[in-house]
């Protein structure tokens, strides 16, 4: 019983930081300046893990027609109490190599921080202090989807956001289209994780790269990088940065075609 409290106590106060971080005033208006360049109104957008739907409402906003991911039980609620817009389908599920089910280690503290990445999960404690004293209590099993299966029924995405904790490069290899710009979450200490992404990237199709530092909006580099660029970069530590997305944009994108 006291075990259960505490957890339940925990995953308010993580709940709490959560809803201050991501829905505080005027972070919706730097979100939809950030994504505007990657929305194409009437066209579908997807939010992998969606946590409590900032994305998906900035996106919904920009005129997309949004499918968020967030299989987390406690946190898709949430985004159902936030969120209400008809344009935004909201499932329960996650993403994966291929459809099936699979244990998502939940954080109740950090419920950002749950994961389906069981080796990044018993990595990241020792290779990155900041989450030396990170705690996954529970374990859930959930449903997992594909990317393409995501494709096949609700169409070609314009863009595609994925922060799954270390778990990206998963996400990608259920993915057989080069659509046109994705963002992956990178995090120090398990950089691995990106150039995975990269391999992922360029095994279907020609990107050119571009990273954003922890929540900032500006993009690290005045042009898009090739592959290998961004490759140099990871190997010589990310500028430095905690962590961030990569940005990964298809050549014919008019964010590189433009600039090239």
């Amino acid at each position: 019983m006291r075990l259960a409290l505490g957890q339940r106590l925990r995953s308010s106060g993580g709940l709490a930081r959560s809803l201050i971080i991501y829905w505080r005033p005027g972070r919706q208006k730097g979100l939809k300046r950030l994504y505007h360049p990657f929305i194409v109104p009437g066209e579908v957008a997807f939010d992998i893990g969606a946590h409590l739907g900032d994305r998906s409402a900035a996106f919904q906003a920009l005129g997309a027609r949004v499918v968020a991911l967030e299989p987390q039980p406690e946190l898709a609620r949430w985004f159902r109490r936030i969120i209400k817009h008809d344009d935004i389908t909201l499932l329960p599920v996650a993403a994966g190599v291929e459809s099936g089910h699979a244990e998502i280690a939940i954080s109740s503290a950090n419920p950002t921080l749950s994961t389906l990445a069981h080796d990044w999960r018993g990595r990241i404690g020792t290779e990155n202090p900041a989450f030396k004293h990170i705690a996954w209590e529970r374990t859930l099993r959930v449903e997992v989807t594909t990317v393409d299966r995501l494709i096949e029924r609700f169409g070609m995405p314009c863009f595609i956001k994925i922060d799954v904790e270390g778990f990206e490069a998963d996400v990608l290899k259920g993915l057989s289209h080069a659509v046109a710009a994705l963002s992956v979450e990178f995090v120090a200490g398990v950089l691995h994780v990106s150039h995975a992404c990269i391999e992922e990237l360029t095994r279907l199709g020609d990107y050119r790269f571009n990273a954003i530092a922890g929540e900032q909006r500006a993009f690290r580099f005045a042009t898009w990088q090739t592959p290998g660029a961004i490759r140099r970069w990871l190997d010589d530590g990310a500028d430095g940065l905690a962590s961030g997305d990569l940005y990964a944009c298809r050549v014919d994108h008019p964010l590189v075609a433009n600039h090239v």
